[in-house]
């Protein structure tokens, strides 16, 4: 779980975009660049990260706060589950990103793991919509739905790609060492459990 203050950080932020969204009083205008000025303070009391950097963070976003969309794809052959080792740190990740403008999530799974993994594949059905703070990923900036799809491989071969050096299938019980950041333990344990029973319903939160 999320740490309180980077909750409290998160809230005000989006009552500060949201209020600069739609606002046209400039004294309000005012009051909620001051309540964003609050949450970048909070954030480096906490992190000691520079805090024009926070601010770069925060304010990239315009009009009303909505939480962003990470997609995780999810592979099975031989009843062992698809991974990709991410450059970025070293760990172990289905393969998957943010969501694209312009592309459905299935589409973006499809484009991930073409790009991470090299494999062709059809998207077959939803099996999960975590809510990021509700699971023991790292603290978070952003306030994140991940969205796991299960898909079918149907060509292509393991392809290191730009953010990935390893490919990989992984047994449930001799998974590798995971970026949790992305996925973690717990999630990778469901996304067994519709291998093994295909009538498992979609986990949602």
């Amino acid at each position: 779980m999320q740490p309180k203050w980077l909750e409290w950080a998160k809230e005000l932020q989006a009552i500060a975009q949201a209020g600069l969204t739609y606002s046209k009083d400039v004294y309000d205008l005012e009051r909620f660049e001051q309540i964003r000025e609050l949450s970048v303070e909070i954030m480096h009391e906490h992190t000691m990260v520079d805090k024009q950097m926070i601010k770069d963070l925060f304010t990239n976003e315009t009009g009303y706060a909505t939480p962003k969309v990470d997609i995780r794809a999810v592979i099975f052959r031989e009843n062992k589950i698809l991974m990709v080792k991410e450059k970025a740190d070293g760990q172990w990740s289905l393969p998957g990103g943010w969501g694209d403008i312009g592309l459905t999530p299935s589409e973006v799974a499809v484009k991930e793991v073409k790009e991470e993994s090299g494999f062709d594949v059809k998207a077959t059905k939803i099996i999960a919509v975590f809510d990021k703070i509700r699971h023991p990923h790292p603290p978070s900036p952003y306030h994140v739905y991940k969205l796991f799809i299960q898909c079918e491989i149907i060509g292509g071969q393991a392809t290191e790609g730009m953010e990935t050096n390893a490919v990989a299938f992984f047994a449930e019980n001799e998974l590798p060492p995971l970026s949790v950041e992305r996925n973690t333990e717990s999630q990778i344990q469901l996304a067994f459990k519709h291998l093994h029973n295909p009538q498992e319903p979609v986990y949602f939160d």
